[in-house]
């Protein structure tokens, strides 16, 4: 038996039966309406979030995701994420990253790109637009929202552009 109170017993994987219908039908899948997330959900200046599948909302156990808008030229108040992994998928708009202890590195992405934030790296989510809003689809490896916002940060002038290389795939 898991923790998440469903027998797991190789027999029963495939329990059909009323039990398993009646449970699904209130704990099975989920749509969650675009127009219904929470904004009540940790918060960095520069920035609006809101959640879509929590602990809270959905009985979420590993993981947190919601969304974020970005104004056109708004800049983020530099923060992490504690212990935890998050992904960013750019939706629409144009995102320029900039990370590392004085935010000494950066990288842009846009529609379509995913970003990968590891555990407890400082980071800055900027629009690179000047006219058009920033919209992403986050996803966190945890169901509570960490967020540790960091003022004192002291920017480096000019960061460094870093270019992803595919561990897997050579360059072209």
């Amino acid at each position: 038996m898991h923790d998440d109170g469903y027998s797991h017993d190789h027999a029963h994987d495939h329990d059909h039966g009323e039990g398993a219908a009646a449970r699904w039908k209130h704990d099975g899948v989920r749509v969650i309406p675009g127009d219904r997330l929470d904004p009540n959900t940790a918060q960095t200046p520069g920035m609006f979030r809101q959640a879509a599948v929590n602990a809270a909302r959905v009985g979420a156990q590993k993981i947190w995701a919601g969304t974020v808008a970005i104004e056109p030229d708004a800049k983020t108040g530099v923060h992490h994420h504690g212990a935890l992994e998050s992904v960013i998928y750019i939706v629409s708009g144009r995102a320029r990253m900039r990370w590392g202890a004085r935010l000494e590195y950066v990288a842009e992405a846009g529609p379509g790109d995913f970003i990968f934030v590891p555990p407890f790296v400082p980071h800055q989510e900027i629009n690179a637009s000047s006219n058009e809003p920033l919209h992403c689809v986050l996803v966190r490896s945890d169901n509570e929202a960490v967020v540790v916002n960091l003022p004192d940060v002291e920017a480096a002038e000019r960061p460094e552009t870093v270019y992803w290389i595919d561990p897997i795939h050579k360059q072209p």
